[in-house]
């Protein structure tokens, strides 16, 4: 199976254009697509309702959608109920069984522009093994502020079994019955998304474990691995954006480490023009 990660940019391209059919040009074909700064209704994108415009692209795929930032449109009437919204998005192949939002921690600012990110979750039935899939954006701010936002996203991995389904617990004879087909809670997830942190940083490690004196990383069993290392590549190589006009790492696959040894390959397209980023295509036998 086919996993894509990309920071799209709301779709804002090398040259300066705002193309989401060239979006959707770049990821058609994966199985799982995440994508990160997908708007609806602001002016930079013409009022654009990003989330359709995606899913019109992208016709084949099941989608949900979580927005970090949520604002009222000012001109909006209320049987429009439009809202001014920046988020993340997950398209599947596969039905999505159930879906969470996660909004992470956040510090205020008055000087440099810091913005409300989230984590938009997926129980997904991948050729019978289910998984949890994330989209995930964090803070572009400082490590300071990315930290706990990361231990958010590890508290939510380690506790999804622990806290059960939405909807859990004896629902025989009760209205709802007829609409939940099992409560499973899968183990094992796949984060991909933005982490705005670059390999060697507290935040990287944070996530993989620390490096041993002894070579390696020390990687928790229900920890997650980096696709890209797993891959057989090079951490040193592999860039997905710039930052201050130099190469920079800062989009990832992470897998639970269960399984690390059914990663296959992992590649960024460096060709892809659609964005300030790059996406990182990972294949996991499942």
């Amino acid at each position: 199976m086919q996993f894509v990660t990309y920071n799209i940019q709301y779709g804002k391209g090398q040259d300066g254009q705002v193309n989401l059919e060239r979006i959707a040009n770049e990821v058609r074909g994966a199985d799982i697509i995440a994508l990160q700064e997908v708007d609806r209704y602001w002016h930079h994108t013409d009022m654009q309702d990003q989330v359709k415009v995606l899913t019109e692209h992208l016709p084949d795929y099941y989608w949900t959608y979580g927005p970090g930032v949520d604002l009222h449109v000012e001109d909006a009437m209320p049987s429009e109920n439009r809202r001014r919204q920046f988020g993340n998005m997950l398209l599947s192949k596969f039905p999505i069984l159930r879906n969470r939002h996660h909004l992470l921690p956040k510090r205020g600012s008055v000087d440099p522009l810091s913005i409300q990110r989230s984590a938009i979750e997926a129980t997904i039935d991948c050729n019978d093994t289910r998984l949890r899939i994330y989209s995930i954006h964090l803070t572009h701010l400082a490590s300071e502020t990315r930290m706990p936002q990361v231990e958010k996203l590890l508290h939510i991995h380690r506790n999804a079994i622990h806290e059960g389904a939405p909807m859990c617990g004896d629902i025989r004879g009760k209205d709802y019955e007829a609409g939940i087909s099992d409560q499973d809670v899968p183990a094992e997830a796949i984060m991909m998304g933005d982490f705005n942190c670059q390999p060697g940083s507290v935040e990287y490690h944070a996530i993989v474990g620390p490096v041993s004196d002894y070579g390696g990383l020390i990687t928790s069993p229900d920890g997650f691995v980096d696709a890209w290392i797993q891959a057989g590549n090079n951490r040193i190589e592999g860039h997905t954006s710039e930052v201050d006009d130099q190469p920079a790492t800062l989009d990832y696959c992470f897998v639970s480490a269960a399984l690390r040894h059914r990663i296959k390959s992992c590649r960024v397209d460096s060709d892809a023009i659609g964005s300030d980023h790059f996406p990182v295509w990972t294949e996991i036998d499942l």
